[in-house]
């Protein structure tokens, strides 16, 4: 799933809609199993943050990264309201708040660690 996301940022037609198709199908599955997990509360395992919030909140980042770049929509509240409450909720906790990254710095890190893979020089700013 993280590898479609990775690709859908630079995919073009017909692979793009390929690799949007799999990050779609993983996130309805993720919103079934949050639904079944969390039982109405805010997080995986109820009120409070726990490991699956935490596994897949080191993931939200990217997955903001992936829709600005990739000028997609993935956590969508007619697809996936769960989610999207859950993203909220886990960004406003205390113990997240400080310490997820802004999704600009992550787009300039993607840029230069593409750069690198590619053997070209870092961009300047």
């Amino acid at each position: 799933w993280f590898a479609a996301m990775r690709s859908l940022r630079i995919a073009q037609g017909e692979e793009r809609k390929a690799f949007l198709d799999q990050v779609t199908e993983g996130l309805a599955l993720l919103e079934e199993a949050f639904g079944k997990c969390s039982k109405g509360k805010a997080f995986f395992g109820g009120d409070r943050i726990g490991l699956l919030d935490i596994a897949f909140g080191s993931l939200l980042g990217w997955l903001r990264v992936t829709e600005k770049m990739g000028k997609v929509k993935l956590l969508d509240e007619a697809k996936t309201p769960g989610l999207v409450k859950w993203a909220e909720s886990f960004c406003a906790d205390a113990a997240v708040k400080s310490v997820m990254p802004e999704t600009e710095k992550l787009i300039e890190f993607s840029k230069l660690l593409t750069a690198q893979m590619k053997g070209a020089p870092p961009p300047k700013n």
